[in-house]
C-alpha cells in the first residue's frame, strides 16, 4: 500500500492515518466502483480487496461503536463483530473497551433474535427502533428513537460511544446526511465498471444543502484508491 497524498510514503502507519482528529465524531465508510455502483450481485464485497478490507478492519477497531442499518446487516451476512486479539489488545492499551459496540438501526424491528451478529456479539448489541422489539430484549438493548437520528446519537454518546462507525447501508448514509451528522467519509474506489443497476451508496429525499468536506489523504493499493474526507 502506498500513500500518495499529501505526502509519499510506502507502508504508511495506518492507525495514525484513520485517528479520529476529535470527539465526539461519526465515520462513513464505503466502497464504490468507478461508475457509482455501491454493489455488485446485491453486495459491497465484490468491490472490495485485501488493502480495502485491511482499512475496513482498522475503522472497526477505532471505534467504539458500529453503526448499521437492518437491511445491511442481513444483506451482506454480518456475524458477531469479533476482533483478533492484537486488535483488542490494542484497543485495552488505548483506553477503550475489548470490543466495539454494536448498533442496528431497523424501523420495523423486523430482526431474527438468533441472528449471529445478535445472539453471537461478545458485548450486547444495541438496536433503534420505532416499533414494539420484546423479541429482541433477550440479546439487545432496545432504543427507540429511530424517527430522530440526532436524538439517536446523542443517546450513544451518552453511553459513552463517542467514535462511531457507519458501514451504511444507503438509506442510513442518505439519513444521517440529511441530519448534518456526517463528520467523514471513508470512500474506496475499486477499478470496475459495474454498469447500470446497483444503488449508489446513498440513497433517500434529497439534501437541501450540499456538505462540503475536506480531502486528507489517498492510498493505492492493487489499482483501488482509498479516500478520506472530513468535516
Amino acid at each position: 500500500m502506498q500513500q500518495l497524498w499529501p505526502t509519499q510514503q510506502e507502508q504508511p502507519d495506518l492507525v495514525q492515518l484513520y485517528a479520529e482528529p476529535r470527539t465526539p465524531w461519526l465515520r462513513m465508510n464505503f466502497v464504490t466502483s468507478l461508475d457509482g455502483a455501491g454493489t455488485l450481485d446485491g453486495k459491497s464485497a465484490g468491490l472490495s480487496g485485501p488493502a480495502d478490507k485491511r482499512v475496513f478492519g482498522i475503522l472497526r477497531m477505532l471505534c467504539d461503536a458500529l453503526l448499521v442499518g437492518a437491511g445491511t446487516l442481513r444483506d451482506e451476512g454480518y456475524r458477531a463483530l469479533r476482533l483478533d486479539p492484537e486488535r483488542r489488545k490494542w484497543r485495552l492499551d488505548h483506553g477503550l473497551s475489548e470490543y466495539p459496540v454494536l448498533v442496528v438501526v431497523s424501523g420495523r424491528a423486523d430482526l431474527d433474535p438468533a441472528h449471529p451478529a445478535l445472539a453471537d456479539a461478545p458485548v450486547r448489541p444495541i438496536v433503534v427502533t420505532r416499533a414494539q422489539a420484546a423479541h429482541l430484549s433477550e440479546v439487545a438493548d432496545v432504543v427507540p428513537t429511530a424517527d430522530d437520528l440526532p436524538a439517536t446519537v446523542d443517546t450513544l454518546h451518552g453511553r459513552g460511544l463517542r467514535g462511531i462507525l457507519s458501514e451504511g447501508g444507503p438509506h442510513l448514509f442518505g439519513s444521517l446526511t440529511a441530519a448534518g451528522l456526517v463528520d467523514e467519509l471513508c470512500l474506496t474506489v475499486s477499478p470496475l465498471l459495474a454498469g447500470p443497476g446497483a444503488g449508489r451508496i446513498t440513497a433517500g429525499p434529497p439534501v437541501p444543502v450540499p456538505q462540503e468536506l475536506t480531502l486528507r489523504h489517498v492510498l493505492l493499493a492493487e489499482g483501488q484508491l482509498m479516500l478520506r474526507y472530513c468535516r
